[in-house]
């Protein structure tokens, strides 16, 4: 039977899988554009790539490790994503926004298959 860290492991997976998929749609729906600071976008991607860097090099137990490594590398490539909307051209934003959303859907997807392969 599943305890109650197991299932908020699975639900916090889920719900990035959700986001994942409202970035694909806000993409897809309607053009994007420049953020009023852009100062902000570069510190949240900055911010994400250390994150998912400090998740995907820290040692873990050896059942968690693949978990480890899908949780960082997707935070890795949002953070590059985010970064680079501020320095590409105004036509690939909605294209890096949908990006992310795909990274964090696929993070969703493989961390659950993850989750349940180790039961």
């Amino acid at each position: 039977m599943p305890n109650v860290a197991n299932l908020f492991r699975l639900l916090s997976e889920f719900i990035v899988l959700l986001l994942g998929a409202l970035l694909i749609v806000v993409a897809i729906s309607r053009p994007v554009g420049v953020p009023a600071s852009p100062l902000a976008l570069v510190i949240l991607g900055i911010a994400l790539i250390y994150w998912g860097a400090r998740v995907w090099f820290r040692p873990g137990a050896e059942g968690n490790r693949l978990h480890a490594w899908v949780r960082g590398g997707s935070l890795l490539l949002v953070g590059i994503c985010v970064v680079a909307i501020r320095w590409l051209p105004l036509r690939d934003e909605s294209l890096l926004l949908g990006c992310a959303g795909a990274a964090l859907v696929l993070r969703g997807l493989v961390g659950g298959i993850v989750f349940a392969w180790q039961k």
